[in-house]
């Protein structure tokens, strides 16, 4: 299929709310979600919405077995989740450092729940209804923030923990993009 452009950060297509997607198994539903695919592998990403390739839909993909721009994450199932809704199982929170193929080079510590619980469909209309911990409910949450239009730098709250890739983790890809 077709490796997409990733928006970058100030494009103000990134701030839209995005619109639920009302037709499964079409032709364009899937051709979409094979662009995002290559596009999120092409970039070594860990997910992709489709807000980051200019598509206001509530759409979100993401997963791999092993990622060299997250060396210590566990495999994540690769998943298509459309039309999200996430409830936290817990009120506990994680503090981890994130990056966005939207925020280029970029890396910030941001807080997440810890377990969540999260429902949608996939390209098919079919439900998708699963509990998540750690890095698996960490990348979720990250994707769908990307449909109510927050980019995680609007969620750091110490700004002393954000910073170039390169600067702290330099043992990363120096030509990492997320």
């Amino acid at each position: 299929m077709t490796v997409r452009e990733i928006l970058k950060m100030g494009d103000p297509r990134l701030l839209r709310v995005a619109e639920p997607v009302r037709e499964f198994g079409t032709a364009e539903l899937d051709a979409l979600i094979a662009d995002m695919f290559d596009t999120m592998h092409a970039a070594n990403g860990a997910g992709l919405a489709a807000p980051q390739i200019g598509v206001n839909l509530q759409l979100v993909i993401y997963g791999f077995k092993d990622n060299q721009r997250y060396p210590e994450a566990p495999p994540v199932p690769e998943t298509v989740l459309i039309n999200p809704v996430l409830t936290p199982l817990s009120e506990e929170m994680d503090e981890q450092f994130e990056g966005c193929l939207s925020v280029p080079g970029l890396r910030g510590v941001v807080a997440r729940y810890t377990q969540l619980h999260y429902e949608g469909v996939d390209q098919h209309g079919e439900p998708i209804v699963r509990d998540a911990e750690g890095f698996h409910a960490r990348v979720v949450q990250h994707e769908v923030d990307h449909l109510l239009g927050i980019l995680y730098p609007m969620r750091i709250t110490d700004f002393s923990r954000f910073g170039y890739t390169s600067v702290m983790f330099p043992e990363l890809d120096p030509d990492d993009d997320e």
